[in-house]
């Protein structure tokens, strides 16, 4: 499992963790019963607070994706989903945005604002 987390980045290191996680579970990366590593030693490796880990970790718990347990650690609970028309679209997605010259950062950002947005289809 390779993680990275930009200090520079205006995402908290966090959701970075969080979301990396959750991307390498749901693209199968990750199975059902593998263990992550121990919040110590992944905050060791990144060079990060462990709360920090902790926090990423009660995340991907809360979403159902992993669970901890005492003497067993932090192992992911949910089923990868096989690949489908959803990581197809995302390849797309990417492939059409590095064309267009926009970073994989850019991309990201403008991800997560257009996820914020209200949705123009939806009356309210």
């Amino acid at each position: 499992m390779r993680i990275a987390v930009d200090l520079d980045s205006s995402t908290p290191h966090y959701e970075q963790i969080r979301a990396q996680i959750g991307a390498l579970i749901t693209a199968g990366a990750l199975s059902e019963g593998d263990r992550l590593p121990t919040v110590r030693t992944l905050a060791a490796d990144l060079g990060i607070a462990g709360g920090t880990v902790a926090r990423a970790y009660r995340e991907l718990e809360a979403a159902g994706l992993v669970s901890t347990r005492r003497r067993l650690g932090t192992v992911v609970t949910a089923p990868t989903r096989p690949a489908g028309r959803s990581h197809e679209v995302a390849r797309q997605l990417v492939a059409t945005a590095r064309s267009e010259g926009i970073s994989d950062a850019e991309v990201l950002d403008l991800v997560r604002s257009a996820l914020l947005a209200p949705d123009p289809a939806i009356p309210g």
